[in-house]
């Protein structure tokens, strides 16, 4: 595990957030006196930041705004949040153990999230998990963010990585994308909030529990790491 470098999604892939966007997206939307939208409705849209659980919450009431108003409630959105943004979100299952006993044998971790970089530091610091990580590059942290390859290229750089020893760990066809694009292989998390499948987006490998991730991280090392067969 030395010099490697493993970064993280943030949102369904190290810590379960949904409770707590989803009532954000709910204050937000009560703006307008509308019924509450149950936290599942709005898993699959996660990954696509604030505004777009908004609009999904719009569509499920029949709504559609113009986009000054859009931008009205997600600036309410955001003041909500950023207070309660720990009041229900935690890690998943076995993920801080798994994270500590990777930094304990050389690894260097990084976190790649598209939610913007001082949200997801005060997340981090609120969950006391900040520590673990060697950077944290949030959705304003470049000129570009996933699935734009140079998002995970910045966050390994700012761990002091390189990308020949690097794996990225995500939950959706974002982070899929955004890893092939850099050219490092990619795992695949069943328990976050993608829309397809796992198995659909075809990641080097898939876990179901973070019990799962230290095989399958030494997994696709070790396939990165293979000599090439003679022809």
């Amino acid at each position: 595990m030395q010099n490697t470098t493993i970064v993280f999604d943030l949102d369904g892939t190290l810590v379960d957030s949904l409770p707590d966007l989803a009532a954000a997206t709910n204050h937000a939307l009560s703006d307008l006196s509308l019924p509450p939208i149950p936290a599942e409705t709005l898993r699959t849209t996660v990954g696509f930041g604030a505004r777009r659980m908004i609009v999904e919450g719009l569509n499920q009431t029949g709504l559609v705004l113009a986009e000054p108003e859009v931008d009205r409630l997600l600036a309410r959105f955001l003041a909500y949040y950023e207070p309660n943004i720990a009041r229900e979100t935690r890690p998943y299952d076995g993920a801080v153990a798994t994270l500590e006993g990777f930094r304990t044998r050389g690894a260097l971790l990084a976190v790649c999230t598209n939610k913007r970089l001082a949200l997801a530091q005060h997340l981090l610091r609120e969950l006391h998990i900040d520590g673990l990580f060697a950077a944290i590059a949030g959705r304003d942290s470049f000129p570009v963010y996933k699935p734009h390859p140079d998002h995970v290229r910045g966050a390994i750089r700012m761990a002091g990585g390189d990308l020949a020893n690097a794996v990225m760990v995500g939950d959706t066809a974002i982070d899929i994308a955004a890893a092939r694009a850099a050219a490092i292989p990619v795992i695949g998390c069943t328990f976050g909030y993608s829309v397809e499948p796992m198995e659909t987006l075809a990641p080097d490998a898939i876990i179901s529990h973070y019990a799962e991730l230290d095989a399958a991280v030494q997994s696709v090392r070790a396939k990165t790491a293979a000599p090439a067969s003679p022809t």
